[in-house]
This record gives C-alpha cells, structure tokens and sequence, in this order.
C-alpha cells in the first residue's frame, strides 16, 4: 500500500469519527441520551442520496457544468493516440474525450468506473505542452479513473455534507431546547464546549475533504508517472502549466468541481489556506516526482 493510499485511509476514518461524534451530539440535542445514534443515521442517508447520486451521473454533470464538448479522432488524432497507447498500457477502456473550449491550460477527468468515463483538455494546454509532456497529464488523469478516485471523492464528500448538515440541525435543537440533559448538567463550560465543536465540526470536515483531495492528487501524479514508465513529462507540464497560468485568466469553472481539474483552476494562497487547497503545491508535487526520476 502506498503511502498515499494509507493517509486516504487515516482521513477517511477521521472524517467517520467526526461524523459518529456529532451524530452522538445531535441525538442527544433532539432526543435525549437514548437518540445518539438516530440523527447520524437519518443525515448520512440523507447526504448518501444526494452526493452517490452526483457520483452516478458524474460525468454527464461535470462535462454539462464545464462546457466540455465532445471532439472526434479526424479533429484530434495526436490526442486520440495517446490516449489509446496509455490505455493499452493500463489496460483498461477507451473513455470519451472532451475538448474545453479555454486557454488556460487543464484538464480533468470524471466518470464512476473506466467503463464511464471521460477525459477533458483545455485548448490551452494543447497549444502549450509537447506530445510528450500531454502524455504525462493524460496518464495522470487515467490514473484518477483506474484508482476510482471518483468514488471515494464521493464518499468523502457524503460523509462531510452529513457532518454539516448533522452539526446545523443539533445547534437548532440547542436553541429550541430539545433535549441535552448531559449537555446541561455539563454546566456553563460544558455547554460552551458543546456548541463550539457543533461550529468547528463542518470546518474540520471541509479541512478533512481537502487533505483527502490532495492525497489522491498525489497519487494520481505518481500511478501517472508509473503508468507512463517516467516522471519527467508531468513534472515539465506542471511547471508549464503554473507559468502560463500565471499570465492567462482563470477558467471560470463552478468551485463545486474545481478539486477535478489537475491543477485547481481557482488559485489558492498559501500558509494557513492550503489546508483548505484541493491540490497539493507545486514544489510539494514536483519533489514527489523527482523522487521518482523526474528530471526538472
């Protein structure tokens, strides 16, 4: 196992402790120490529904919400090519490809198994990287598909909607009274205590989500380099990527599938805010890959 498969596995469980801990918090709010267990079920059921059921149709949702169009192999057949040999190498399905119409240069991948899936290039990033360094993006973005890193993006995502709508309704059951005898005999501290973790519980889900995007970033950067057989032409496109980025505008995506992209289209800052980063920082992705033979 990886080691960035094993830190997917510590924040996924971490996401379930915070889930079981403000479930506890809003049965006893709404029904008393005997209903622990029946808020946390009833809201992961609820945010199971509505975020599996994004995950089912994610591509159609995701090339709809980017204006991704599809392109034929006569329009790109250097695009088509590589797919195709990557594909042969990982050994798995063909996907639909996608052209954005957009000058920054990206890309993405979305669909809930191979046999579903589709791979979406700007036209910028044509236009800037070599055969070569697409290669490496586009075994990148496969790798994303093969690792079923859209799955577990929803699973995440389910159980952080749960935690968020779970914290809201236990802090409304506070404010009407409903409930929390242990909460009250607590006394002022207590209670204190109570209603802050319902505030900081949605934030560390959210810091959570993100460190569970950034690890499958990872490695979706180093199955790629695998898959590829080299580190070097990710590593170069990356560095060509941030550059230009730089200098054209933003892609003007929806922020809800901006952790798809390779790298996030809207910039984050540094510090503090990469906790809240869907994408690990460039220097951070560099040096995994030159650990890997990257030369750059």
């Amino acid at each position: 196992m990886s080691r960035n498969t094993l830190r997917t596995f510590v924040f996924m469980a971490a996401l379930g402790a915070v889930l079981v801990a403000v479930g506890n918090f809003l049965g006893v709010a709404l029904w008393g120490p005997d209903g622990r267990s029946s808020g946390m079920l009833i809201f992961l059921g609820l945010a199971a529904v509505m975020n599996l059921g994004s995950y089912w149709f994610s591509d159609k949702i995701v090339l709809a919400m980017t204006r991704a169009r599809p392109v034929a192999e006569a329009d790109a057949p250097s695009l088509y090519r590589t797919v195709r040999n990557l594909c042969a190498a990982a050994n798995m399905p063909m996907p639909r490809l996608y052209i954005m119409a957009a000058p920054q240069p990206n890309a993405f991948a979305t669909g809930r198994n191979p046999q579903h899936a589709a791979v979406a290039v700007t036209e910028g990033i044509l236009e800037i990287l070599s055969e070569e360094e697409l290669s490496g993006v586009l075994a990148h973005e496969l790798s994303h598909v093969r690792n079923r890193d859209i799955l577990i993006g929803a699973v995440a995502a389910t159980v952080a909607a749960a935690i968020t709508m779970l914290a809201r309704m236990a802090m409304w059951g506070a404010m009407f009274g409903g409930g929390g005898r242990d909460r009250r005999d607590a006394g002022p501290f207590g209670a204190l205590a109570w209603l802050l973790s319902l505030v900081l519980a949605p934030i560390a889900a959210l810091l959570i989500q993100m460190a569970v995007s950034r690890s499958r970033e990872a490695q979706a950067d180093a199955s790629g380099a695998h898959l590829l057989g080299d580190a070097t032409p990710l590593a170069q496109a990356l560095i060509k990527i941030d550059g230009a980025s730089r200098r054209i505008p933003q892609l003007k995506v929806n922020p809800a599938v901006s952790h798809l992209f390779l790298c996030n289209p809207l910039r984050g800052g540094g510090g503090l805010g990469k906790l809240f980063m869907s994408h690990p920082p460039l220097e951070e992705r560099l040096e995994q890959l030159r650990k890997l033979g990257a030369r750059v």
